[in-house]
């Protein structure tokens, strides 16, 4: 049953949202300092990605996902997960929204296990902060 119930978890992160990664990019003063006519740019020329791709990103985040902390009252739950991409590729200032509260702090730990650094967003040849949205669905059966 656990594994059953394992799968049904894995499936749903695969499917749900697998191309809805949002990626903008957070301008600091260095950057903008470097432009001649401080043009604020809204999108980065690159946008950040993780090496393996995104679909293992989301593998990872159900492997380290811990179903028996999450107190549920409905069949399905959403979570957008929010977080900032450093310029060394690290992740910061991780947050997830949504309903259940408990599955938005186990989605905060699973992602915070994930260890492997992101290729950073550029602006033209140069490294910049950006900011990844990401839908996660759980489904129970």
């Amino acid at each position: 049953m656990k594994i059953i119930l394992f799968l049904s978890i894995l499936f749903n992160i695969l499917v749900f949202g697998q191309e809805s990664v949002k990626d903008s990019v957070i301008i600091d003063d260095q950057l903008l300092q470097e432009q001649e006519n401080y043009q604020v740019f809204l999108y980065s020329t690159k946008s950040a990605e993780f090496p393996q791709g995104i679909k293992t990103f989301r593998k990872m985040i159900a492997e380290n996902f811990r179903m028996r902390k999450i107190k549920y009252s409905q069949k399905k739950e959403t979570s957008q997960i929010i977080f900032i991409i450093k310029k060394d590729g690290t992740l910061t200032d991780i947050e997830a929204i949504g309903t259940n509260e408990s599955f938005n702090q186990e989605v905060i730990r699973a992602v915070k296990k994930i260890k492997e650094k992101w290729i950073p967003a550029e602006i033209n040849g140069k490294k910049a902060r950006s900011r990844v949205e990401m839908p996660l669905t759980i489904n129970f059966d």
